[in-house]
């Protein structure tokens, strides 16, 4: 049985050689995923929990930063630069940051753990060294922890839409079906850059300056259609623009998702997920030489 205050211990007793050969396997991944499921769960509410310890309101933090940010976009885009969206919903000028909002959480779930994947194994070098550990699910605890802080951006920009006015669609019960391959591809980048991070020590800094640009390559603060033709095949090439446009057509304008091109997206995410979780077994056995 895990030891649910410390269950890293369970591992610690554990010997096998660190050299060894690590399946890369899609269904050894979900089988060490649903093996390890307790380990997972556990680790990602110390996350959580960890991330608040010592604060006064501790883990309500959650829900009143997002709350915060939503009033500062508002009073900013709405009050002082009165900016448009356009369209049916952003012709109402407090409505834009609704619309900024729902782009920022799908750019903050990308950069969080991407941010955060360089240094995820440097960061628990004990595991590597000290015990039999299953490294790969760390990305999947840290994506964990920022589902969490994401849900409740979700719920803030739900109570948002309903307190201005705006309807409630059926349609935002695609959500959940929306995010699961961009989910799959950011954990697939998180394996790839969490082993690439153990090597090239400098990959967090770029890694840094990269998301900050995609955060201004992304259709968040303006509309696909300000883009000017010759710019917009960029835009859509960034992997957030899809999310990012087909959560707004779900969850603002109650449309139904583009069905094809999200198959298309499927597949290219399960392709990155598996070739990043393939790089991480592949690399992970020189991890104990050089942390």
């Amino acid at each position: 049985m895990i030891n649910r205050q410390n269950p890293e211990n369970h591992f610690e007793n554990t010997s096998m050689n660190p050299h060894a050969e690590h399946s890369a396997s899609p269904v050894d991944l979900w089988c060490s995923i649903y093996r390890h499921r307790d380990l997972i769960l556990q680790m990602t509410k110390r996350e959580i929990i960890g991330r608040y310890r010592g604060s006064v309101i501790g883990i309500a933090w959650s829900f009143f930063q997002p709350l915060l940010m939503l009033g500062v976009y508002t009073f900013v885009f709405s009050v002082i630069f009165q900016v448009k969206w356009g369209g049916e919903i952003g012709e109402q000028r407090v409505n834009f940051a609704i619309i900024l909002f729902a782009g920022l959480i799908v750019h903050t779930l990308f950069t969080e753990c991407i941010n955060q994947a360089p240094v995820l194994i440097l960061r628990n070098a004990n595991y590597v060294k000290k015990v039999v550990f299953p490294l790969e699910i760390l990305p999947v605890v840290a994506l964990g922890a920022v589902l969490f802080h994401n849900v409740a951006s979700l719920v803030i920009l739900v109570l948002a839409m309903l307190i201005s006015g705006l309807d409630f669609h059926l349609t935002a019960l695609y959500l959940p079906l929306l995010l699961a391959p961009f989910i799959l591809m950011v954990l697939g980048l998180s394996w790839l850059l969490a082993a690439l991070g153990v090597y090239l020590r400098d990959l967090g800094h770029a890694v840094f300056i990269i998301t900050m640009i995609m955060l201004f390559i992304s259709p968040i603060f303006y509309p696909l259609t300000a883009v000017p033709d010759q710019l917009r095949l960029l835009i859509y090439l960034n992997p957030l623009t899809f999310i990012i446009e087909q959560v707004r057509e779900v969850l603002i304008w109650g449309r139904s998702p583009s069905w094809l091109w999200f198959t298309l997206y499927s597949a290219l995410s399960l392709l990155v997920s598996w070739f990043g979780f393939w790089s991480f077994q592949r690399i992970r056995k020189g991890f104990s030489d050089v942390v």
